[in-house]
């Protein structure tokens, strides 16, 4: 707080949400409940702040609240924006959401997949399974994580282009801690440059 309250000029809603998901990464609740507070009086209508005013509480296992702002988003009509990835390969642009299977390569996606999940598995990659917030058994919330966009778009770089080129991916969204992780294995394991850009 200190730092927002030095800067020169009045802290934004890109500020206060930077904050708002730094408070959820390190568990800051009350802080958090502030940070969505300012959101929400500079941009009333902003789904963001209430996802990420959502995920905050459910991190830290406060489910009541996470189903009165849910409820609450439902009231007032807001949506949350679907997240997706794209590469371009061979100048045409691929797009993935999460869970994506119709890819014309969907096959061939998935199983590269998970290739590169049992390759990074025995390198040291551990699921930071913090990442799902949805209330499922850990080996269900695995699973969900190898789902993201990101991961998908970067399976079909990795089978789609040469190995000399760097594979660019890009986000609409946040990329969660738990796909930087991944993105890293995934480039130590196949010796890829890849570029995340969300």
């Amino acid at each position: 707080m200190e730092f927002i309250n030095s800067m020169p000029f009045m802290a934004d809603a890109l500020v206060w949400r930077t904050l708002l998901e730094a408070c959820r990464v390190h568990g800051n609740t009350e802080l958090g409940k502030h940070a969505a507070e300012m959101i929400l009086q500079q941009e009333p209508d902003d789904p963001a702040a209430y996802i990420l005013l959502s995920n905050l509480h459910y991190s830290a296992g406060q489910w009541r609240d996470v189903t009165k702002i849910r409820k609450g988003m439902k009231e007032r009509n807001l949506i949350k924006e679907a997240g997706y990835s794209w590469i371009e390969v061979e100048n045409m642009v691929h797009r993935f959401h999460v869970g994506d299977t119709s890819h014309p390569q969907a096959w061939e996606i998935y199983v590269e997949l998970d290739q590169l999940a049992a390759k990074i598995k025995e390198m040291g990659y551990i699921p930071d399974t913090d990442f799902v917030l949805h209330d499922v058994e850990e080996e269900q919330k695995e699973q969900f994580l190898f789902q993201h966009s990101e991961k998908i778009a970067v399976a079909y770089g990795i089978i789609s282009t040469t190995p000399s080129e760097p594979i660019r991916i890009f986000k609409n969204l946040r990329i969660c801690g738990d796909c930087h992780t991944v993105m890293k294995y995934i480039s130590m394991a196949t010796g890829r440059e890849i570029v995340v850009r969300d």
